[in-house]
């Protein structure tokens, strides 16, 4: 087993890679991050969505040898049941969450989508949040929330 160095949620890490071509999702659910979901392992669902250096990734295609030396951000890393961050609480507000299952992805792009464009338009929202499919809501709801959390972020 390897060794590799990374920054998860604003702490160095190392995490423990088993072979070579071992995704980044494996790594992360065995360092404890289980708010990274396991989907397709395909890179369609977007539900093992993180933020690798800022830029949403698909964690189970990408090898976990890879991220060293990288800001690697969980859902973990946004905020916490009793501390919940604005994109967070907008998704509760506007009952975007169903199951849950695909949340943690879609927020993650959804953050990265706001830091880039802090007054997204309906069309950037649902660009942005392509990769992530979502079996329960339809979606309306969803871009609801995310244009919520920009208002919000936005007036900060």
């Amino acid at each position: 087993m390897e060794k590799i160095k990374a920054i998860v949620n604003g702490v160095e890490k190392e995490l423990s890679v088993k072979y070579s071509t071992e995704p980044l999702l494996d790594v992360l659910r065995r360092g404890g991050f289980v708010g990274v979901k396991e989907g397709c392992r395909e890179g369609q669902c977007g539900a093992c969505v993180v933020l690798i250096d800022g830029m949403p990734g698909n964690s189970c295609l990408y090898p976990a040898f890879r991220a060293a030396g990288k800001k690697i951000t969980t859902i973990e890393g946004l905020g916490r049941p009793d501390n919940l961050n604005e994109i967070q609480k907008a998704f509760l507000e506007s009952g975007a969450v169903q199951c849950g299952y695909c949340t943690p992805g879609i927020v993650l792009s959804t953050k990265a989508l706001l830091e880039k464009n802090s007054a997204p338009s309906e069309d950037d929202i649902r660009v942005a949040l392509d990769g992530n499919l979502c079996r329960c809501t339809g979606y309306v709801k969803i871009v609801s929330a995310v244009k919520l959390a920009a208002e919000r972020i936005g007036k900060k």
